[in-house]
């Protein structure tokens, strides 16, 4: 079997992760085991492009429970528990192609190394196995059945191939499942962010102004846990619906060019590029925490960054100090990358239970639907979706009402009104 991972020897450390965090993923849980009985997996290959964490391991055992063979690699540089890749590799047989801090080289090497599995579904984070597909490997897309793709940076990649003509299977858009984006995104990634801006800084945020860029759903999450620990939020948006949102959410809302002359902290979550730029750079308060927590290490422009750096040294893990031409030092987290993934573990178990739930069945639903779906964008059908709710809520020990007959009969019809 082929691997690359940084060091074999980590997988006890990896097993204590995995176990640890399926505790708390009880709805996987239990299509792992109707995989197990079930096999509608069996025979196919599925190439994964995920973040390599004790969450995204329990997904991998779940899928070649179902009867798949799997190969994964990293979806982001900074992303990968190397004890966890060792252990999926030394406990369960399954190709791991993943180092934490692995170079560019090294990410494209290990991405071509999962696609040299000839996968017959692909399962990604940020699109990149779909895109090296059509770019560079287009005679592999003739055994594609379909793909998965769990972010909202991926899906509007694929969106726009889909505009344009060029994308050439089905993908299942699990980012759009309700219980996924609603959960995931605002929950997982508002903790998770928090979490690696003070496991890198150690900083307090109480009484600080926060400024997140950006309020989809991963923005309400970050702008509600900053605001949890006490500090003072403000909003930057384009969109002028959001931003009205924001403000009545009770957020300041300002331009990024005037909220960086106040801010402590900056952390985008836009999925676009130079969200904190020249024009920032130049007016940006001094002593200022820059990080990202959108898919992509773009949204913050580096290079723009690097040439008004005089001096840049390294203070602690994941912390850049940059010293500008003008006297201000500003500190960057995670290169720019994952905050969240980068300098802490991601987002909590219970959280990606659900999204790796969604993921689990969108291979199912592409195999029982194949040659039947369009080479498009698709949904996840809601009726799954909604399965996986009512399956979370049992593992919670919460119940809701049902409807009575009268009352679905009531909802259902039209003559009923005022009495």
């Amino acid at each position: 079997m082929k691997y690359d991972i940084k060091n074999l020897n980590l997988a006890n450390s990896g097993m204590i992760k995995i176990k640890w965090s399926a505790i708390d993923m009880p709805v996987l849980a239990g299509i792992t085991l109707d995989f197990k009985k079930k096999k509608p997996l069996k025979g196919i290959t599925i190439g994964a492009c995920l973040h390599v964490t004790a969450e995204t391991a329990n997904l991998m055992i779940a899928l070649k429970e179902g009867g798949a063979k799997v190969g994964l690699c990293a979806s982001n540089p900074l992303s990968t528990q190397d004890d966890v890749a060792a252990a999926l590799v030394k406990n369960f047989s399954i190709p791991v192609f993943a180092k934490k801090g692995e170079s560019k080289k090294e990410y494209f090497k290990h991405l071509n190394a999962v696609l040299d599995m000839k996968p017959d579904v692909t399962m990604d984070d940020g699109a990149d196995l779909v895109s090296e597909l059509h770019s560079l490997r287009e005679k592999d897309i003739n055994k594609i059945l379909g793909g998965t793709e769990e972010t909202t940076t991926g899906v509007s990649r694929l969106k726009s191939m889909e505009k344009g003509g060029t994308l050439l299977f089905p993908v299942v858009a699990v980012n759009d499942s309700m219980t996924k984006h609603f959960f995931d995104n605002r929950y997982g990634t508002g903790q998770s962010t928090i979490d690696g801006i003070i496991r890198a800084t150690n900083r307090l945020l109480a009484g600080s102004v926060f400024v997140v860029a950006g309020y989809g759903w991963c923005g309400k999450g970050l702008a509600m846990r900053a605001h949890g620990m006490g500090a003072n939020v403000i909003v930057t948006e384009i969109d002028e619906v959001k931003a009205i949102e924001a403000l009545m959410d009770g957020f300041r809302v300002m331009p990024m060019v005037q909220a960086a002359k106040e801010a402590d902290f900056i952390c985008t979550v836009t999925g676009n590029i130079n969200v904190v730029g020249q024009k920032a750079f130049k007016v940006i308060k001094n002593g200022c925490v820059i990080s990202n927590s959108g898919h992509f290490d773009v949204e913050i422009d580096l290079k723009v960054l690097n040439k008004i750096t005089k001096n840049k040294k390294q203070l602690r893990n994941f912390v850049e100090a940059h010293e500008l031409k003008n006297g201000k030092t500003v500190f960057v987290l995670a290169g720019g990358r994952l905050v969240n993934l980068g300098s802490a573990e991601g987002h909590p178990a219970s959280v990606m239970d659900m999204s790796f739930a969604n993921q689990a069945l969108a291979v199912e639903f592409i195999l029982k639907n194949q040659g039947k779906l369009s080479s498009s964008v698709h949904i996840l059908p809601e009726v799954l979706d909604r399965k996986i709710a009512t399956l979370k809520l049992r593992s919670l020990g919460t119940k809701i009402d049902v409807l009575s007959k009268q009352q679905k009969k009531y909802m259902s019809g039209w003559r009923e009104g005022t009495k």
